[in-house]
C-alpha cells in the first residue's frame, strides 16, 4: 500500500491488528461451537472470549515469535496463549492454519467489496447528475479518433453510467463468490473437526460454508474477484482516456477542475494538465496487473501448496486499496468536471457539415439512386471540404447529379442537427429508468 494512493478506511481492513482480530474471532467462534458439541469445556470457550475479546494484539511480539517459528499462525496462537492462559490449549482444536488464513482473507475481501460498492455508488451518482445536466448538449461523436456523427455529452456520460452499473452487478456477484468459510481441517475431510463448527463460524463471520475444500478454499473464487476488479479498473481508464482527449488544447471540450493555487508545470506557468485522468490511467494499470497472478493462483498442487500465498499478501491489499482510491478520485473528477458546450459546438462545426454525410447518402438512395452511386456522389463532394476547399451543403446544391434526386430544401433538411437526437430520451430511459 502506497500512502499517496491509500484511503484510511480501506487500509484499515488490511492492517495487522485487524487481521489478528479476525483470526481471533474465527478461533473464538470455533471454540464456542466445539464447546456446544462437547469437544472442549464450555468454560474454556468463555475464557477465550473474556480474556482476548477486547485485547490489542502485540504485533511486534507476534513478529518476534514468527522469526523463531517461521509460521505466522503458530506465532499468533502462541501470543494468544500468553493473553488467555492455560485454556488456550483448547483453541484451534482440529483446525489447520488455512482454515484461519483463508476464512480471514475472505472476510477482508468481502469488507473491501462493500467499500468498493459504496465507491461505485458515488461514481454512478456523479455520472447521472452530469448526464442529466448535459442530456442535450451537442458534441461530436468520434470513431477511430475521427469526427463521425453528432452525439450529446449527456450520452457520453450515460454510456459510462451503464458501464459502471454493470461493474456494480459484477462486483456484487464477485463478493458473493468469495464470501465462503472453510473450517475443515488438514485436507478438508473434517476428520478432526465436526462440519457444524464450520457452519457456526461461517454464520458468525457473515460467510457461507465452502461446499468442498481441500486444505484451502479453491482459488477460482479469488480469480473471479480480482478479475472483476481488473474489469472495473479498465472502465475507470476508459473514461479517464476520454477526458484526457477532451482536455487537449486543440479540442478543449471539457477539462478537469483547476483549483486556486494549483500549478500545472514547474517550467510553464500556463499549463493546466489532466493530471487526475492520467493518474487514473496509471492506477488502473496496477489493478489489472494483479489479474494474472490471481488466475495463476488457481493452479495449486494437490490439496494445497503455498505458491499463492506470497502473491495474495500483496494483491489483496494493493488491488483493493488502489481501486478504492481510483474510484473516489473518479467520482470527484466527474462531479467537478468543467464542460465547454461552445467548444463542443465549434468542433462539431469544424468539418463544415460533413457529419451529415450519411443522411445525404440515405436520402439519395430513398430517391432512387443506387447505394454505390449515392456513396460516390456524397464522397466526391465531401473530399474537397475535408481539404478545406468549400462548404459541403453548397457543394451538394451545386452538384447537378445530386440535384437529379434532391431539391435544395431536401438537401438542407439532411443538415438538421436535432435529427440525431430524436431518440436521446429513449436511451436515457433505458439507462436511468423513467425518472
Amino acid at each position: 500500500m502506497i500512502p499517496r494512493y491509500t484511503r484510511p478506511e480501506m487500509a484499515s481492513i488490511w492492517e495487522p491488528q485487524t487481521r489478528f482480530k479476525i483470526w481471533f474471532e474465527i478461533e473464538a467462534h470455533a471454540a464456542d461451537a466445539l464447546a456446544e458439541l462437547g469437544t472442549i469445556p464450555k468454560e474454556a470457550a468463555k475464557t477465550v472470549w473474556a480474556k482476548a475479546k477486547d485485547a490489542t494484539f502485540d504485533v511486534a511480539r507476534i513478529d518476534e515469535i514468527e522469526r523463531e517459528t517461521k509460521h505466522d499462525v503458530i506465532a499468533f496462537l502462541t501470543h494468544l496463549a500468553e493473553i488467555v492462559g492455560p485454556e488456550a490449549r483448547f483453541v484451534h482444536q482440529g483446525m489447520t492454519s488455512s482454515d484461519v488464513l483463508d476464512t480471514c482473507l475472505n472476510v477482508q475481501l468481502t469488507r473491501a467489496a462493500d467499500l468498493l460498492l459504496a465507491d461505485l455508488d458515488k461514481v454512478l451518482a456523479a455520472l447521472k447528475k452530469r448526464a442529466l445536466e448535459h442530456k442535450m448538449t451537442p458534441t461530436i461523436g468520434r470513431s477511430h479518433g475521427i469526427h463521425a456523427e453528432p452525439v450529446t455529452f449527456g450520452l457520453k456520460l450515460a454510456y459510462a453510467y451503464a458501464e459502471f452499473s454493470r461493474a456494480r452487478e459484477r462486483l456484487i456477484a464477485a463478493r458473493k463468490e468469495v464470501a465462503t468459510c472453510a473450517i475443515s481441517g488438514a485436507v478438508g475431510t473434517f476428520a478432526q473437526i465436526d462440519p457444524r463448527v464450520e457452519q457456526h463460524v461461517a454464520k458468525a463471520m457473515g460467510l457461507v460454508p465452502e461446499p468442498i475444500s481441500t486444505q484451502i478454499i479453491p482459488r477460482d473464487r479469488h480469480a473471479m474477484y480480482f478479475s472483476t476488479l481488473g474489469v472495473i479498473a479498465s472502465s475507470v481508464e476508459r473514461f479517464a482516456v476520454e477526458i484526457r482527449h477532451m482536455q487537449r488544447t486543440e479540442v478543449l471540450e471539457a477539462e478537469e477542475f483547476f483549483s486556486e493555487g494549483q500549478k500545472g508545470s514547474s517550467a510553464m506557468p500556463h499549463k493546466r494538465n489532466p493530471v487526475l485522468s492520467e493518474n487514473l490511467t496509471g492506477l488502473s494499470r496496477m489493478v489489472r496487473a494483479y489479474v494474472t497472478p490471481a488466475l495463476e493462483n488457481v493452479v495449486l498442487w494437490h490439496e494445497r501448496d503455498i505458491s499463492h500465498s506470497s502473491a495474495e499478501r500483496m494483491m489483496g491489499p494493493d488491488a483493493t486499496v488502489t481501486l478504492d482510491f481510483a474510484l473516489v478520485r473518479l467520482a470527484g473528477l466527474i462531479d467537478k468536471l468543467l464542460v465547454y458546450p461552445a467548444n463542443m459546438q465549434k468542433n462539431l462545426d469544424r468539418l463544415g457539415g460533413l457529419v451529415h454525410s450519411q443522411r445525404v447518402l440515405l436520402a439519395l438512395t430513398q430517391k432512387g439512386a443506387s447505394r454505390e452511386d449515392a456513396y460516390k456522389l456524397v464522397q466526391r463532394n465531401a473530399m474537397p471540404v475535408w481539404r478545406g476547399e468549400g462548404d459541403f451543403l453548397q457543394l451538394l446544391k451545386n452538384d447537378a447529379e445530386v440535384k437529379k434526386y434532391l431539391t435544395d430544401a431536401e438537401i438542407e433538411e439532411q443538415f438538421d442537427l436535432g435529427y440525431h437526437f430524436k431518440h436521446v430520451d429513449t436511451i436515457f430511459k433505458r439507462v436511468f429508468g423513467e425518472s
